[in-house]
């Protein structure tokens, strides 16, 4: 096909700019919703291929929305750039941004041709901070019909497990004493902690397998000689799906109430006013990816029921509840690393790594001009965005 032809073309002539992109971004990791160098050398790039951007989209600084085009068919390209703490691009960030910029001019070269809008949203603060759900609420995704994304991984998988999740803050508050002379006096905001976290291990014994209870102390005192009278911790709950992380979600809650009853602290328990939902690959446009992810030579792996214990979340589930989306993974031959590992954030600005962002940002060009030009897959997108 020559519109395929032609964003091979358009990819061979920004490749470098693409990896440049993709190491700045590595060499420079910023954390959720202060992704400003990141998201402004994204936006800067898509200006140059030709895109009109809006910067701080939906009222989020570091948010942004690039367009071309003028077709019926309107497919948004998801783009994220935010870093872990202390251990910077561990997920890879930097090249699901630059695969996304790559992408979107890709398909602007092309997308009067064959009847399609393209987007690039840059999305913000994917890690715990649910950019793509304030974008969902403001409507940056109204009149899209599918959405994509790469991420990537050890190695390439189609429509890999990802499951609900909610973040949980708590916090106990207590009062001081001296530890040795007078601890009757105290109440330790430490030992409802401790007795929270037992009993969240205890009830991990009557959770589903596919459940994940998780989290970190936050806070766990200021002196070993002072009864500690604030400590705090954050917690993430998982299941397959939001309405089964209800059910986990309040047996986690009454571990952190038992902390305090018996202690005799008092706790404030902050649940985030959202929660990660469960993504629900569209088959159909997943297989048109992995069709044209393999013509440049990538082998999928097969993720049968035994895999689900490798399940992570994103807030692209949310979209993906909201309209066809898919989010695979694309491989960067990393293995043993795997995400969220300080080694893993080495093979993220690598050979292979540089492989994905050009392999990633053609596959998905590749299966948006499919969206506009195959009549079955685009007449059920179509249809399905005007019952919407």
């Amino acid at each position: 096909m020559k519109a395929k032809e032609a964003a091979r073309a358009r990819i061979d002539e920004i490749r470098d700019s693409l990896i440049d992109l993709s190491h700045r971004i590595h060499a420079n990791p910023e954390l959720r919703f202060e992704e400003h160098k990141s998201s402004g050398w994204a936006a800067d790039a898509l200006e140059a291929g030709g895109l009109s951007v809006e910067r701080g989209a939906c009222s989020l600084p570091t948010a942004f929305i690039a367009r071309a085009g003028s077709g019926p068919l309107h497919v948004a390209i998801c783009a994220e750039y935010d870093a872990l703490p202390g251990i910077g691009h561990a997920c890879g960030h930097n090249i699901i941004a630059s695969a996304a910029v790559g992408a979107g001019i890709a398909a602007a070269a092309v997308a009067d041709e064959v009847g399609l809008t393209v987007s690039v949203m840059g999305t913000p603060a994917e890690e715990g901070g649910g950019g793509k759900i304030f974008m969902l609420e403001r409507n940056a995704f109204d009149g899209v019909h599918a959405a994509m994304m790469v991420h990537p991984a050890p190695l390439d998988v189609a429509e890999p497990p990802i499951i609900a999740a909610q973040r949980v803050e708590v916090e106990y508050t207590g009062r001081e004493a001296h530890a040795s002379a007078n601890p009757q006096m105290g109440i330790n905001a430490a030992d409802a902690l401790t007795v929270a976290q037992v009993a969240i291990g205890l009830t991990r014994q009557h959770i589903k397998p596919t459940d994940r209870v998780h989290g970190i102390v936050t806070k766990g005192g200021d002196a070993a000689n002072v009864v500690p009278a604030h400590t705090s911790a954050s917690y993430s709950i998982r299941a397959l799906t939001l309405t089964e992380l209800d059910d986990v979600q309040a047996k986690v809650l009454r571990c952190f109430e038992a902390g305090a009853l018996a202690t005799g602290c008092e706790v404030k328990i902050i649940a985030s006013p959202y929660a990660y939902a469960e993504m629900r690959h569209d088959s159909d446009i997943a297989a048109v990816y992995k069709r044209n992810a393999e013509a440049l030579g990538r082998k999928f792996a097969e993720m049968g029921p035994e895999f689900q214990r490798f399940a992570a979340s994103t807030d692209m589930g949310n979209v993906s509840l909201a309209l066809p989306s898919i989010h695979p993974m694309i491989g960067i031959n990393s293995w043993p690393a795997a995400n969220h590992q300080p080694e893993f954030t080495e093979h993220c600005a690598t050979e292979a790594a540089d492989r994905a962002v050009i392999d990633g940002a053609l596959a998905m060009a590749w299966t948006a001009i499919d969206l506009a030009t195959d009549k079955g897959v685009r007449g059920r997108l179509l249809a399905a965005g005007d019952r919407s």
